[in-house]
């Protein structure tokens, strides 16, 4: 795949530039040969700005050899290798390694989004890659579909385009204040220029898994204020085909980046999904940001009284929810002490009828079936004297809220 150049172009004297594969806004990739070596690579012809002025164009070179250097020195299978950079007539070539095969943008258009099994795959490979990265402090800042490649006939993920688009430190905008990577895939803290790190890269995985598996993002609009409406402050909700990987989704794309949740627990997450089929019950600190709503049905047996409480809770910790124990009384005319120590016995108003105390109560006061009431003497000599057959609940009655753990 690619388009065959009018002539083939040597760069420094070494790698022959072949067919081009694709070009974006940071320049030309071409399948070349590395006529020293015999190999074949890939070339990236980063575009020249000629509107830069001498002092810019130096720190553009001095920022590109930074960072091939600092990509060079990662080792990781899931990385693009990084052979070379080379400068001829004032223009810079990568030279990396030939992934054949298309990005995962190429799958999603030519065949559809994947099912979950294939998204988490790809998501825990990528997260092992920026783990390594970020260990030795290397940033990507422009994850998305395009920037993923898929070998044929292997399946490998490589993440490629390391450090190209932008400087470790530098904000979402160039000096020329055009923006530098895919909004849409953007973490919010750079939307908003309050920094980027190695969070910013995993709100970008969040995304991209969400792409992945419905094909398109949860944050593409129809223009870039919407895009950043979205991801700043409109409610985030992940497609339907994302709820077998749910809680790594919504864990990623945690707004904020000190909540968010890490590579480490984020991959070994997604491992156990491919393992088991199933995601692992988040511990205290691998997810974060995910509210449980619990449901609490206390009720009395033969009494007709019941509650419920619905509580949305959001601490960091927390035990295991404790029981209910809820107080239920007789109404204030039973809840009263009789003032007198000798107990009364109750009329009924027909001889039908019953009086009935609670199951707290010391004594009970019956009538029976006979027209002529009699007395019974209780226990104690204290006495609750209901005033109606009727139960209610205390306004003092409690039904504890569980403690709710919001599992990180």
């Amino acid at each position: 795949m690619g388009t065959q150049g009018d002539n083939f172009r040597v760069v420094a004297g070494r790698y022959r530039l072949e067919v081009r594969l694709g070009r974006g806004g940071m320049g030309v990739v071409w399948r070349a040969t590395d006529l020293l070596l015999g190999r074949r690579v890939a070339v990236k012809e980063l575009s020249l700005d000629e509107t830069l002025s001498e002092g810019e164009a130096r720190w553009q070179r001095d920022r590109t050899l930074r960072e091939a250097r600092a990509v060079a020195q990662l080792r990781h299978p899931h990385i693009i290798v990084v052979h070379d950079v080379v400068e001829q007539d004032e223009r810079f070539y990568l030279v990396m390694e030939l992934i054949d095969g298309g990005s995962l943008a190429d799958r999603i258009a030519g065949y559809g989004p994947v099912g979950a099994a294939e998204a988490a795959r790809i998501g825990a490979d990528l997260l092992s890659a920026l783990r390594a990265a970020h260990a030795a402090g290397v940033l990507h800042r422009d994850i998305k579909p395009a920037n993923v490649l898929l070998e044929a006939g292997t399946g490998r993920v490589v993440l490629t385009d390391f450090g190209v688009a932008q400087v470790a430190g530098a904000t979402t905008l160039t000096e020329t204040g055009s923006f530098v990577g895919s909004p849409e895939y953007t973490a919010p803290e750079r939307m908003t220029g309050a920094g980027t790190g190695p969070a910013s890269d995993l709100w970008s995985v969040g995304a991209l898994l969400c792409t992945a598996l419905s094909g398109d993002s949860p944050f593409r609009r129809d223009s870039l204020s919407g895009v950043l409406h979205a991801v700043l402050s409109a409610e985030i909700r992940p497609p339907a085909q994302a709820a077998p990987l749910l809680p790594v989704v919504r864990g990623l794309l945690e707004r904020d980046p000190e909540r968010r949740l890490d590579a480490e627990a984020a991959e070994r997450m997604l491992r156990t999904f491919l393992e088991t089929g199933h995601l692992p019950v988040a511990g205290k600190h691998s997810l974060r940001g995910v509210l449980t709503a619990v449901v609490l049905v206390a009720a009395m047996a033969g009494a007709g009284v019941s509650g419920a409480a619905l509580l949305l809770h959001d601490k960091g910790g927390g035990g295991p929810a404790p029981s209910p124990s809820p107080s239920v009384s007789t109404s204030a005319t039973a809840s009263a002490t009789s003032k007198s120590a000798t107990p009364k016995s109750v009329t009924p108003k027909s001889a039908t009828s019953k009086s009935v105390t609670p199951r707290s109560a010391t004594s009970k006061s019956v009538t029976p079936r006979s027209a002529t009431p009699k007395s019974v003497t209780p226990r104690s000599a204290t006495s609750k004297k209901p005033s109606s057959s009727s139960l209610s609940v205390s306004p003092s009655a409690s039904f504890p809220a569980p403690a709710l753990t919001n599992r990180r």
